[in-house]
């Protein structure tokens, strides 16, 4: 039977690199976004607010996809604003997808905020899990939009018998413009800023995220997951934490990521300053290398999410990630974290977002 999927939120770095990767196993491949267009050979754009069910109902009237992928959300200002809106967001288009019944599979990617807390209670004391995390890890009390995606899915799979499948995954390294979470390109435009400026490459989180041991998810690693668990038998029904396979210390990596911008690096000190203190005037200098060295984007805030950084380095705990669940039934893949920054900046420099 062919396989027809349908990405939630293709222009962004998740559902892109997933994109790509379904291509590249034919599968026909629908994109979902509000207003963007997506440009990669193969992938069919849609347009509709998954807010509106009238507008997903036009926009999907000549479309059956066997499989669904949630790679997209949107953020409020409480996170009981973050439940309603990104919990609705799953159950319109699940609802509007049921009568159709071609639906056989539901993936949803979310993150470790499962296990460290949400936006308004992120790693607060008292709620701290034992790591490495692992999917056996109880729901934190906390509400937590994440949970309400889930129940989404899970309700709509009792009621119409698709399987499905939750990605966990650590913080996503990999190429996308105006993503709310972007650590890694967000790191390339301030080292940039740093070389431009003369200045050194200044740690700006906590010192247990200096010290301690780490990991990332690579997004192809993720694409990849996806793709396996959307195919595996023995992996329906279930929850995967997902990463790339190494683990690293920040003491270790910021080092290296200076040096491949060529500039000198400062590590922790007590009493630092977040990266959103240390950028929250670069707007006018980032315009001012973006016109010297002719980038393609000039507008710092589409490039940058310092404040989801800072909530990334700046944990008081080491967190890593267990993926033993998936290794047991499998998947295999691996992605060394340094070859993920480097291969992302390389990509950066050819696109001309950052400079050469």
């Amino acid at each position: 039977m062919d396989k027809i999927a349908l990405i939630v939120g293709a222009s962004g770095i998740s559902g892109n690199n997933l994109a790509q990767e379904l291509l590249k196993n034919n599968w026909t491949t629908y994109g979902i976004t509000r207003n963007s267009e997506v440009k990669l050979k193969g992938l069919q754009n849609i347009k509709a607010d998954l807010l509106d069910p009238k507008s997903l109902e036009e926009a999907l009237k000549n479309v059956k996809p066997t499989h669904v992928f949630f790679t997209a959300w949107m953020r409020k200002e409480t996170e009981a604003e973050n439940i309603r809106v990104n919990g609705e967001m799953v159950r319109n288009l699940l609802q509007v997808l049921s009568p159709k019944k071609s639906v056989q599979h539901v993936a949803l990617v979310t993150g470790l905020k499962h296990y460290l807390g949400p936006f308004e209670a992120y790693t607060q004391e008292g709620f701290l899990p034992e790591t490495p995390v692992r999917e056996e890890h109880p729901r934190l009390k906390l509400d937590n939009f994440y949970y309400a995606q889930e129940d989404e899915i899970f309700a709509a799979a009792k009621r119409d018998g698709f399987t499905w499948s939750v990605h966990r995954s650590h913080t996503i390294i990999g190429h996308a413009i105006g993503n709310l979470m972007n650590m890694g390109t967000t790191l390339a435009v301030y080292a940039s800023i740093c070389k431009e400026n003369g200045i050194p490459f200044i740690w700006p989180g906590s010192a247990a995220q200096w010290n301690g041991i780490s990991d990332v998810t690579d997004a192809q690693i993720l694409a990849k997951h996806f793709l396996w668990a959307a195919t595996t038998p023995e992996a329906a029904n279930q929850a995967f934490n997902v990463v790339n396979g190494d683990i690293f210390r920040w003491s270790w990596l910021w080092k290296q990521l200076a040096e491949y911008f060529g500039i000198e690096y400062q590590g922790y000190v007590e009493n630092n300053n977040s990266l959103e203190e240390i950028m929250k005037d670069d707007e006018v200098i980032w315009k001012k290398i973006a016109d010297k060295h002719r980038l393609v984007e000039s507008d710092l805030k589409r490039l940058t999410s310092p404040w989801h950084t800072d909530l990334d380095l700046g944990r008081p705990i080491e967190v890593m990630t267990d993926m033993s669940k998936s290794r047991k039934l499998g998947f295999t893949e691996y992605q060394d974290t340094r070859d993920s920054f480097f291969d992302l900046f390389d990509k950066l420099k050819d696109e001309n977002i950052i400079p050469s």
